[in-house]
């Protein structure tokens, strides 16, 4: 949502909050493999929650959803063709859409017995990748027992599944029930004690199709998980507590609530969102002595019995736990991940735990969290999240020996005051998230230690008063934002490597110190005391926003202006500068160039002024500006330079560079020609307009 809306502090407190934000964009809704009504209504029950325009597309294999929904546009996706199928088959059995040579006939049968599910055709396809044509002779008559003695689509899928090792098989099934989804260093992470090689085995899985990787997330299809299921329940089918996995909440709670029931099989179980259990014993757990990994996504889980859980717990994800506090007996020895977002927790425990293993900790949205606990032993800990954690007073001192952390994030903290010193030990930190922390009054000194430190967004800390001058130690920092830090009064004068840098509402900045060549984007919208720059731009490629910096001295402007940039820059002005040579009311100019012979090209500096009393209100509904450059010669068109504008605003001069193709030229005049077009959703049928330039101007470089 943060960035669709191009806002860092979106606070998601409602599912209202998609309406609230979106209901003037043109957006594309893709809702995808939903088999729940209150998914939809969630994310897309009314039209009228987008702007005009917009499309939604549901997925699903139960019509009974899009019914109920109210969707009337519903499309059937048919099988693919005879050819089709054996096209792609072949593109995963042989990277090319025939079969090679001596293996048409074999890809026929293969084809024929798979039918055209797509997914059977790539499992299988990538079955035989590889193999010789005697592989797949005595390879097809197994693939024909099981499928004569069940036709179904699982049997050609438990095929590829049966071919695997044991060791594959059993990380399959870890997948299947309890990571589909998850991150691929987590998957890595949590099961690394697991198995002897995760890596290995996550390789064997993606070559067979079985799972695939996509923006660093494994990825099963539902019906390979589907599968997995089917495989565990087949383990015992009338015990479940026999069974490695449990994913049905009337089977958890039959062996939670059974104490004659035999359950030292179970390793992990997992209660979904729309599922709820039943059982209250506090004992409950006491006989799970094998559970390494527990997941509960439902209602109905008493908080006493974790006083029974097992010490051999690597994975526990608990979201809207009622509980307090951890019970003194809870061991997190091998504790990899712990996720308990929107928790009852005042306190994690009271002592010191072992917490070696720990890697991954989200307690985030838990409000009344008000400590964390002694984090000595958390020596490899890499992801602390802690957002949303409103009542967390301080960090503890012994964070500072979390030293393979990664990313702390601490947004909306707002009683956060202070960090301990000991944040300077992180020295393999990335990423600091306070937006926020409304409360935090600074940040120590020892913060310019952070080497590896490449993301500090400090935005909406409305009490911060000055950042420490030790923070240009922080070589590695690309990324700063210090938006609506409104007691700022001043940037410390070293600030190198940066890359990006939202001042956005710095009301009482009065001047920018010298900024890095590397600065790429400087947005200072709204820093109404802003006067002076001390330093040129020197990136070619940097953008910069001085939107409403009404006290911008005459040497900061021409500073702003004559800065090389391919991108664009924008301050309020009433009239085009005198910088520029060629100045004109209106939208177009004519301009004699100065050098004779002409070469191929020359560059100008253009730039044009938009009249102040644009009507703000007119603005809520736009999509996209435009801004255009047409260029013409003795009635020649040259060549069109254009900009897409981020935003827009009245009595603001916009300029930007322009080359303009003068080899074949006859004449030394050339005409400019300025145009600025809004796109706007008002209605069904979006319409563009547009708008007047006041004045424009360029400058021969």
């Amino acid at each position: 949502m943060s960035q669709l809306t191009n806002d860092t502090c979106v606070s998601v407190l409602h599912l209202g909050v998609i309406q609230d934000r979106l209901q003037n964009t043109k957006v594309l809704v893709v809702l995808d493999d939903v088999d729940h009504l209150e998914q939809v209504e969630a994310m897309a029950k009314e039209t009228y929650w987008f702007g005009p325009g917009s499309r939604i597309i549901i997925t699903t294999q139960d019509q009974k959803v899009l019914k109920a929904s109210g969707v009337k546009h519903i499309h059937k996706v048919n099988l693919p063709s005879y050819d089709e199928a054996l096209q792609m088959f072949c593109m995963y059995a042989f990277d090319q859409k025939y079969p090679k040579d001596g293996f048409q006939e074999l890809a026929c049968k293969v084809r024929d017995l798979v039918g055209g599910l797509p997914l059977g055709l790539k499992v299988m396809g990538s079955y035989f990748r590889g193999m010789s044509e005697q592989d797949w002779r005595e390879a097809l008559p197994k693939l024909q027992e099981h499928l004569d003695r069940d036709g179904e689509i699982a049997s050609i899928l438990k095929f590829s599944y049966d071919s695997l090792c044991h060791e594959d098989k059993r990380l399959f099934l870890h997948i299947a029930i309890f990571f589909n989804g998850e991150k691929i260093d987590i998957v890595e992470g949590c099961l690394a004690k697991c198995f002897l090689d995760v890596r290995h085995g996550l390789r064997v899985l993606t070559e067979k199709s079985l799972i695939s990787v996509f923006l660093g997330e494994i990825e099963m299809a539902k019906l390979l998980v589907e599968l997995g299921r089917k495989i565990v329940r087949e383990q015992s089918v009338d015990e479940p507590g026999k069974r490695q996995f449990l994913t049905d909440a009337i089977d958890v709670d039959e062996v939670l609530s059974d104490d004659r029931a035999e359950s030292s099989s179970v390793i992990g179980f997992t209660i979904g969102t729309f599922q709820e259990i039943t059982w209250t014993s506090e004992r409950a757990f006491e006989r799970l002595t094998n559970l390494q990994f527990l997941r509960i996504l439902g209602k109905g889980v008493s908080p006493q019995s974790m006083n029974h859980i097992s010490q051999k717990l690597r994975v526990l994800i608990w979201y809207e736990s009622t509980m307090t506090c951890f019970p003194s007996t809870f061991n997190p020895k091998f504790l990899v991940k712990l996720e308990m977002r929107n928790s009852k927790l005042k306190k994690l425990w009271e002592e010191t735990k072992p917490l070696n293993n720990l890697k991954w900790m989200d307690l985030s949205s838990s409000e009344i969290l008000e400590e964390l606990p002694d984090l000595s032993t958390a020596t490899n800990l890499y992801d602390l999240n802690l957002s949303y954690c409103s009542n967390l007073v301080k960090l503890p001192y012994s964070i500072g020996n979390a030293t393979n952390l990664r990313k702390l994030k601490l947004s909306h903290c707002s009683y956060l005051m202070d960090l301990p010193s000991s944040i300077g030990n992180l020295t393999n930190l990335q990423e600091l998230n306070l937006g926020v922390c409304s409360s935090l009054v600074e940040l120590p000194s020892s913060i310019g230690n952070v080497k590896n430190l490449h993301e500090l967004n400090l935005s909406g800390c409305s009490s911060l008063l000055e950042l420490p001058s030790s923070i240009g130690n922080a070589t590695n920092l690309q990324k700063l934002n210090i938006s609506h830090c409104t007691s700022m009064v001043e940037l410390p004068s070293s600030l190198s490597g940066l890359h990006h840098l939202a001042l956005n509402g710095m009301k009482r900045l009065v001047s920018l110190p010298h900024l890095p060549d590397s600065l790429c984007k400087l947005d200072a919208e709204t820093c109404e005391s802003l006067e002076s720059l001390d330093g040129s731009f020197r990136n070619p490629d940097i953008r910069l926003n001085f939107r409403n910096c009404f006290k911008l001295n005459q040497k900061a402007r021409d500073l702003i202006i004559r800065n090389p940039t391919n991108e664009y820059v924008v301050f309020p002005a009433e009239e085009v500068p005198e910088c520029f040579t060629y100045r004109s009311s209106g939208s177009s100019l004519t301009v004699k160039l100065n050098q004779k012979p002409l070469g191929k090209s020359t560059k100008f500096k253009a730039c044009i002024i938009l009249p102040g009393d644009v009507d703000e209100n007119d603005l809520r509904c736009w999509r996209r500006a435009y801004l255009c450059c047409r260029i013409t010669s003795g009635g020649n068109d040259l060549n069109t330079c254009f900009r897409i504008a981020e935003q827009v605003f009245g009595g603001h001069l916009y300029a930007f560079e322009v080359e303009v193709e003068t080899e074949e030229m006859t004449s030394t005049e050339v005409v400019f020609v300025f145009e600025f077009e809004i796109q706007f959703e008002y209605s069904l049928v979006d319409r563009s307009e547009e708008w007047e330039i006041k004045e424009c101007g360029m400058l021969q470089l």
